[in-house]
């Protein structure tokens, strides 16, 4: 069996008319058919009548692949599906030639077949030209029991077909492939990815349009541009509205008008001339005068300007004030940055400070109230029979005894101090006992010395600026001094005692108003630049009322009362002459002397007052109690209930006169109620009533009398003393006459001088009518 030789396509040059649309495809040698063509394809050469039908088949697809790209693919497709039609079975069906890449240029070019045909050249034939003269080219009938052979082989296998349709529109088989066009073909179910190609007519077409486009978008120009002409030369001549001008778009020359002497004009003389110039003139020189005002008043506007600009400059330099105002804003934000990062640890010492002080309180009041809770129950167990179990009684006595020997032990040093002091009236009794441990005495001063030491780092990296008090006046004092109506607008004397709270309270962390011995606050540094500052503010202000005033009123209500509740409430002991006295004269000062802004003041001042009351409140409940023993236990002065008594009355007589020191700082009715109601008649009264009159009883009077405020008999018509004070009016007769039988002139007079001057006139002159004591009626008359 003879073999097809192996063709080799060589690439050529597609001619300009089917340049745009077509493409070539060229098959190297070694390579079978079905790669060339990519679809089903049949191998092996056809038998007779086949390769007579190919070779013309090639020959005319050659020729006319020149003219356009693909069109030889049709042609061959068609040769190699005749020989199925002849009958040929022999040949088997992986022989068939592909034509799906051929199939779609078919029904696009297939009107165009014949014009192509036609319009190739004649002149001059080649080899490919002679070999394609051969081959016939297949007629529709054909073509179509191809496409049926072809469906079925498709059925045939495990295909499943795209549910797309595409019409064949080849002319001379519109009525044969309805049947074939309703069913999927894969020749035409290949999506196109690139644009078809156009044909001659169509891009001739196309270039026809666009020269119409053009020649239309040239002559709109030239019909712009001969408009934009005539509006120019309407510009350039100044034609009058109402006249026309024939401009034509032919781009002929304007004709020159000539002129017409036939025209007459209206007569000249030299009257209208002049009169003309006149009018000209006239109206030239009110236009001068216009302008010649308008220049004096741009004048006087200059002058006034340069003035303006001048007077600015000399009398406030904006720039200085700029720069002053943006130095003390930078100023305050820094110093605020400063104050804010510091108040943590100035409230973390304070809390310790005061933590430190409480402890100490608490270990006081502490150790008094068990002291006086086992003294009694000793003194007690002595008074009573022996009921109590041997070794409950002595494990008692071993506790008691121990308690027992360490508050002798604190008494014993107290006399001897008074006594190398010189001090010789000391009552027992009147002591505070707030003395401490060796042990204990080192461990609060260290604990104190490691505060204070904390408390000295605090401003240790802080510039002086920052956290003198003083300094940050003096910037506040400049503004004021320069810019006082800024000052003033801005409230600076709101601001200032809140910057200056956090140094305030710095400065008042080692400040005890209990101590003796404590600073006082007209001494401190904070409170004498504070002072001058608002001194200053009072020379350069002319206003009365000014508000620098309240600054220091502020700062005491919002920085120093509260420091004095605190102490009030938790550090203060009542029974405490020497605390008393100092934080009364602290109050005092506070109260007093700086109540500019009353309303805050006394907002504040209400706050501590009230904590006051409360604390002596708690004081007389917790920790008077004076016992009452039988007379037979107290008759002799040595014995341990007679010196337990008078110790307890003596305390309480000590709290009766501080409770009165609180005179016009508390008011009179809480006072009276707390002195006279609630220790004086309830505690002291009873204990004097159990007392043997005698010395000592005239002598306890005489110290209640003298601890009442003379404020509250100072009304001359007074025949009577007050209400609170008719219990002890009525024991200091009953005494007075347990006196008189016994003939002890001396007491009876220390009474009769007692009752006038707590205004018990009427009493006392009752008394000296009864008891015919004539000689003490001088003593009533001095008082009157």
């Amino acid at each position: 069996m003879a073999h097809r030789p192996k063709r080799t396509f060589r690439p050529r040059r597609a001619d300009s008319s089917d340049s745009d649309g077509a493409q070539e495809t060229f098959v190297e040698p070694g390579e079978t058919g079905e790669q060339a063509a990519r679809g089903p394809a049949v191998e092996g050469p056809p038998s007779g009548r086949g390769h007579a039908e190919v070779a013309e088949l090639l020959r005319r697809g050659r020729g006319r692949g020149r003219r356009r790209g693909r069109a030889w693919a049709s042609s061959r497709r068609a040769a190699t599906a005749a020989p199925r039609l002849d009958g040929s079975s022999d040949v088997p069906e992986s022989r068939m030639v592909d034509l799906s890449a051929d199939e779609e240029d078919g029904a696009h070019h297939s009107s165009e077949s014949k014009d192509d045909q036609s319009s190739s050249p004649n002149g001059s034939r080649t080899p490919e030209d002679e070999f394609s003269s051969v081959v016939d080219i297949p007629d529709a009938a054909f073509i179509q029991a191809t496409y049926g052979k072809c469906k079925l082989a498709r059925a045939q296998e495990d295909y499943i077909s795209l549910d797309v349709k595409h019409a064949f529109t080849k002319s001379g088989m519109k009525n044969n492939s309805e049947d074939s066009e309703s069913e999927p073909d894969e020749f035409k179910d290949i999506t196109p990815f690139t644009p078809k190609p156009q044909t001659l007519r169509q891009r001739m077409a196309e270039e026809t349009k666009t020269r119409n486009e053009e020649t239309s978008d040239d002559s709109q120009d030239e019909k712009n541009q001969d408009i934009w002409e005539q509006q120019q030369m309407r510009k350039a001549v100044k034609i009058t509205k109402g006249q026309d001008i024939d401009l034509s778009y032919s781009r002929e020359s304007q004709t020159v008008k000539k002129f017409d002497a036939s025209v007459s004009f209206p007569p000249v003389s030299l009257e209208i001339i002049k009169k003309q110039l006149n009018t000209r003139l006239t109206l030239l020189q009110d236009t001068h005068r216009s302008h010649l005002r308008e220049y004096e008043k741009y004048i006087q506007d200059i002058k006034s300007s340069k003035t303006t600009i001048q007077n600015l400059e000399n009398s406030s330099n904006q720039a200085l004030s700029f720069k002053f105002y943006k130095s003390m804003k930078i100023y305050v934000e820094n110093l605020i940055d400063c104050l804010n990062e510091k108040i943590i640890n100035i409230q973390e010492i304070e809390s310790a400070m005061h933590a430190l002080l409480l402890k100490q309180a608490m270990i006081f009041m502490k150790r008094r109230q068990d002291e006086l809770k086992h003294e009694s129950a000793y003194l007690q167990q002595l008074s009573c029979t022996p009921e109590t179990s041997i070794n409950n009684s002595l494990a008692m006595d071993e506790k008691t005894q121990w308690i027992l020997e360490e508050v002798e032990s604190r008494r014993a040093q107290r006399r001897q101090a008074r006594i190398l002091s010189g001090n010789c009236t000391h009552e027992e009794g009147t002591s505070s006992d707030d003395e401490l441990s060796s042990a204990d005495k080192i461990d609060f001063q260290k604990s104190q010395g490691d505060i204070l030491q904390d408390h000295k780092k605090i401003f240790e990296d802080v510039h002086s600026d920052f956290c003198n008090i003083q300094n940050i006046l003096l910037k506040f004092q400049q503004w004021r001094e320069k810019f006082p109506d800024s000052y003033y607008e801005a409230f600076i004397s709101l601001c200032i005692p809140k910057l200056l709270n956090p140094l305030i309270r710095f400065q008042l962390i080692d400040w005890n108003p209990l101590k003796f011995d404590s600073i006082g606050l007209k001494q401190m540094t904070w409170f004498t630049s504070i002072k001058d500052f608002i001194d200053c503010s009072m020379e350069d202000s002319k206003k009365e009322d000014s508000s620098d005033k309240k600054i220091l009123s502020t700062v005491i209500n919002k920085t120093v009362i509260p420091r004095l509740t605190g102490f009030v409430e938790f550090i203060w002991d009542p029974l405490s002459t020497t605390q008393t006295t100092s934080l009364v004269t602290q109050c005092r000062m506070i109260l007093e002397e700086h109540s500019t802004c009353e309303n805050e003041v006394n907002k504040g001042k209400q706050d501590l007052l009230k904590s006051i009351v409360s604390r002596m409140k708690k004081a007389i409940e917790d920790d008077v109690f004076i016992p009452l023993y039988p007379k037979s236990a107290v008759k002799n002065r040595t014995s341990p209930h007679s010196k337990f008594q008078e110790r307890q009355f003596w305390s309480g007589l000590k709290l009766f006169g501080n409770i009165l020191l609180w005179n016009e700082l508390l008011p009179e009715d809480i006072l009276q109620e707390l002195g006279l109601e609630k220790l004086l008649n309830r505690y002291l009264i009873i204990a004097l009533l159990n007392a043997i009159p005698g010395p000592d009883v005239v002598k306890k009077c005489s110290r209640i009398a003298a601890y009442l405020p003379e404020k509250w008999f100072q009304n001359s018509a007074m025949r009577t003393s007050i209400p609170q004070l008719e219990n002890f009016i009525q024991f200091l007769l009953q005494s007075a006459r347990k006196l008189s039988r016994n003939e002890i002139r001396d007491e009876v007079k220390e009474i009769i001088l007692i009752l006038v001057k707590i205004r018990a006139l009427n009493q006392a002159e009752s008394f000296i009518e009864e008891y015919h004591l004539d000689h003490l009626r001088s003593v009533i008359k001095e008082f009157e």
